[in-house]
C-alpha cells in the first residue's frame, strides 16, 4: 500500500519511521510519501495561505497549491482514496481502518492555520476527523490514520491473531486485561495481584475468562488483595 502525506510540516512524520511501522516500510509492506505543500505554492515567498474572504482571524490555506499538488502525485491506481483531514469530517473508526486496508493507496491533506478553502472538498473522496477537538493541525491525525490502517496490512504486526482479539476488532469490543510479571504488585500500600484463572494453566477457562471481560467493558480496574 502506498500512503502519500499532503503537508505544510513533512519533518513532523518521523513517528512513522520507528519501530514495527518503520520495519515494515523497510520490508516493503507499505511505503509512505511525504510531500511538502509549499512546493506548490504560487509566488516566490511560498505561502500557501491567505486571509479569509469575509473577515476574521488566522490564515486560510487556498485551494490551488493542494490542486496542483494532487495533480502532480496522481497515481493509476484503481483503489484509490483521497482524505481532507477536517474535524467536520467523518469519525474515524475502527471499521472504516479495516476498509480502508483494502485499498492501493491513500491520500492524505493535513489542514493548517485557521482551516482550508471549503472548495477542496470538491478534490476529496472523504473527510476525516479523529475526534471531537481541535490539534493544531491534521498531521497528527495522518500519523493516526496511517498507523491504524498500516498494522492491518498482511506482514505489518508479527502475530496476527492479536489484531483479532484487540480492542473494536468488533464493534463494541474492548479487550480482555493483560498482566505480566511480577506476579503480585505492591502499590500505594496495597497489593495488586494477577487473577487466579491466569496461573491456573487451564486454558479452556482462561479462554472464557478472557470472553466474559471483553463483555464488561472499559474502565474496570483490577482487584486489590
Amino acid at each position: 500500500m502506498l500512503f502519500q502525506v499532503i503537508s505544510v510540516l513533512p519533518e513532523a512524520f518521523g513517528y512513522l519511521d520507528q519501530s514495527i511501522l518503520g520495519r515494515a516500510q523497510e520490508q516493503g509492506y507499505f511505503q509512505v510519501k511525504i510531500h511538502d505543500l509549499h512546493n506548490w505554492s504560487l509566488n516566490k515567498q511560498r505561502r500557501v495561505d491567505d486571509t479569509p474572504y469575509g473577515g476574521g482571524p488566522g490564515m486560510v490555506m487556498r485551494v490551488e497549491p493542494i490542486a496542483r499538488a494532487l495533480e502532480d502525485i496522481k497515481t493509476n491506481y484503481a483503489k484509490r482514496k483521497v482524505i481532507l483531514l477536517s474535524p467536520r469530517g467523518h469519525k474515524w473508526t475502527q471499521a472504516k481502518a479495516r476498509r480502508y486496508s483494502q485499498l492501493d493507496e491513500v491520500v492524505l491533506i493535513c489542514g493548517r492555520y485557521e482551516g482550508v478553502d471549503e472548495r477542496v472538498v470538491y478534490l476529496v473522496d472523504e473527510q476525516i476527523s479523529i475526534g471531537d477537538y481541535i490539534l493544531t493541525g491534521g498531521e497528527l491525525a495522518a500519523m493516526v490514520i496511517i498507523d491504524s490502517i498500516a498494522r492491518l496490512l498482511p506482514g505489518v504486526v508479527g502475530n496476527v491473531a492479536s489484531l483479532l482479539e484487540e480492542s473494536h476488532s468488533h464493534v463494541g469490543q474492548l479487550e480482555y486485561p493483560q498482566y505480566t510479571k511480577p506476579e503480585v504488585l505492591t502499590l500505594n500500600g496495597r497489593d495488586y495481584a494477577v487473577p487466579d484463572i491466569l496461573l491456573s494453566g487451564n486454558h479452556q477457562a482462561i479462554a472464557q475468562w478472557r470472553r466474559a471481560q471483553m463483555r464488561l467493558g472499559k474502565n474496570k480496574k483490577p482487584l486489590a488483595k
